[in-house]
């Protein structure tokens, strides 16, 4: 376990995925996490989600995903540079999704172009 609490979240989610698992229980949260894995949920890329507030853990259903990782380290983009990194870590065009950190919060790269604004990597999934 390392201190990046939403890099290992995601790589739990995708571990859990290869070993062809349904649920998957997280036992360190973060609110960053919790911002992701509902920007996912709108996605389908994860079913569902709920957060055990005794024992503070997440127990997640898993849906369609292929890949999902955090952005290391955390590049800052601008509005016009965001289709370079969509190259970078997505595998085709309209497929996948990066989580961009806006001053207005958590939002999906298509958000951020439509608002035209940049921010900071966090995470991509696809």
């Amino acid at each position: 376990m390392s201190q990046d609490i939403v890099s290992d979240g995601l790589n739990m989610i995708k571990n859990a995925k290869k070993a062809r698992k349904e649920f998957i229980t997280i036992k360190r949260i973060s609110n960053l996490l919790v911002e992701i894995l509902k920007i996912m949920k709108q996605k389908g890329a994860i079913k569902k989600y709920k957060i055990d507030g005794k024992s503070k853990s997440l127990i997640i259903t898993i849906g369609e995903l292929h890949e999902c990782k955090a952005v290391k380290p955390r590049f800052t983009v601008k509005k016009d540079q965001i289709e370079k990194y969509k190259r970078r870590y997505l595998p085709a065009r309209n497929i996948g999704n990066l989580i961009v950190s806006t001053n207005k919060g958590l939002m999906t790269h298509e958000e951020a172009q439509e608002e035209e604004i940049g921010g900071c990597l966090v995470a991509y999934f696809y």
